[in-house]
């Protein structure tokens, strides 16, 4: 098993540096904002037509149990894709434009239960299609040594989406449902047509590589490398380094997603407080994880990814235990916004640490659409996994039960910081 090096990657000048951060940023922004809008405008449309809370939040999680399935597999669409364009365009040329209609569509099929199903479930599997496209881009252009800070100005665009999402949902919608949802579309037009413009990928690096890598081959070898290949070689891997990750990808977001999901019901039983007070107990870790992207990305870069991130983990740890023994508003604000700092180190650095653990340049979609099934199978399984412990030892105890998942995502880690050591590579992720 290789890393990714300066061998094969190209540096990238600071100039194209920015160009491609600002393009990918710009994608995924304008994806980020209907999703964003989506989850908080969609459950009161099927409120209307279901009375169970229960089944509309299953129907709401159904895109991330989609997305284990899917992205993959168009990510390794897109890394056996040849065109003039590249191979990572097209997808997005054809997908995003459609992804927009359907969108805008959903308030208008509101009338009609199965007609608004249908467009939920078309319009996610659309966007689960090119979500991990629109992100290998970054590591096509840009090379292992700078791929931390440009993944943190893209999550810092997608962290500003919350805050757009929610300006429209309090403009608009009450007033101008149709158009609150028009107005996501038309920033994910806008955006394609910019990128689709100025973005020729069959320019990158990577994409150059891997048609080196092709021409490379054998004429009995096949040019299609298959997720179910990929998978197998991450299996019999001797140094376990790319499988342990994904099981720490898995742990550590099952955590993150159970303190999201949960902590609204804690602050109404634990702190007594309101339902709408209780959910603005996120509110400071958000803008805490806007103001940790940057340094962050740059620490890891300066001290090495796989340390820093077991560092934010490690105060992700330390931030549950004081939100467990300081149980008051005050305590939960800031165990959050701690916590939000240290999960800043995941977050940020973890896709691309698998980026760079790919053995080859040909396959950073399909290691993409990997990331999200470690991601999405976490926020399928950690809020029920926290749940169950919380039903076991009660409320007051959830951020230190969630503390306890998050620690076996620091072991995990940690054992692959050990491996990658022992191998001398630690330093190129």
């Amino acid at each position: 098993m290789a890393v990714v090096g300066s061998a094969r990657a190209e540096k990238t000048e600071p100039p194209k540096f920015r160009r491609i951060t600002f393009y990918v940023a710009l994608v995924v922004f304008a994806q980020e904002v209907t999703w964003n809008f989506f989850d908080a405008q969609v459950p009161p449309l099927l409120r209307e037509h279901i009375s169970s809370v229960a089944v509309v939040g299953l129907l709401m999680g159904a895109d991330n149990l989609l997305g284990i399935f899917i992205q993959p597999w168009m990510g390794n669409r897109s890394d056996n894709t040849r065109t003039a364009w590249g191979r990572r365009i097209p997808f997005l040329v054809a997908g995003m434009p459609v992804a927009a209609l359907l969108f805008l569509l959903i308030p208008l099929s509101a009338h009609s239960l199965p007609f608004l199903l249908g467009v939920m479930l078309a319009y996610a599997v659309v966007c689960n299609s090119f979500k991990p496209v629109a992100e290998s881009l970054l590591p096509d252009f840009i090379g292992p040594e700078r791929r931390s800070r440009a993944n943190a100005a893209v999550k810092f665009a997608a962290g500003m989406t919350v805050i757009v999402s929610a300006l429209i949902s309090t403009l608009l919608v009450d007033d101008h449902p149709t158009l609150a949802f028009a107005i996501p579309s038309v920033l994910m037009l806008a955006s394609i047509a910019v990128v689709g413009f100025r973005v020729r990928d069959s320019h990158s690096p990577a994409y150059r590589t891997a048609l080196e890598e092709d021409g490379a081959r054998n004429d009995d070898d096949t040019a299609t490398v298959r997720v179910r290949d990929i998978v197998a070689d991450i299996l019999r891997d001797r140094d376990r380094s790319r499988l342990l990750f994904m099981v720490g990808i898995l742990f550590f977001g099952s955590a993150w997603a159970a303190l999201r999901a949960l902590i609204t019901p804690f602050g109404q039983e634990v702190l007594e407080m309101s339902r709408g007070t209780a959910g603005g107990l996120t509110l400071p870790s958000g803008v805490a994880f806007l103001l940790a992207a940057f340094p962050v990305a740059l620490l890891a870069e300066r001290f090495g990814r796989l340390r820093v991130m077991l560092g934010g983990m490690t105060l992700f740890v330390v931030a549950m235990v004081i939100g467990t023994a300081w149980q008051a508003p005050a305590g939960a604000y800031t165990a959050l916004a701690l916590a939000a700092v240290g999960a800043s180190s995941f977050l940020i650095n973890a896709v691309v640490v698998l980026w760079n653990l790919a053995p080859s340049t040909r396959v950073l979609g399909t290691y993409t659409g990997l990331y999200t099934v470690g991601w999405a199978g976490g926020a399928f399984v950690g809020p029920a996994l926290v749940g169950a412990m919380v039903d076991v030892t009660g409320w007051p105890f959830l951020m230190v039960n969630t503390a306890v998942v998050a620690a076996v995502a620091i072991l995990v880690v940690g054992r692959v910081h050990v491996l990658q050591r022992r191998n001398g590579t630690a330093g190129a992720l």
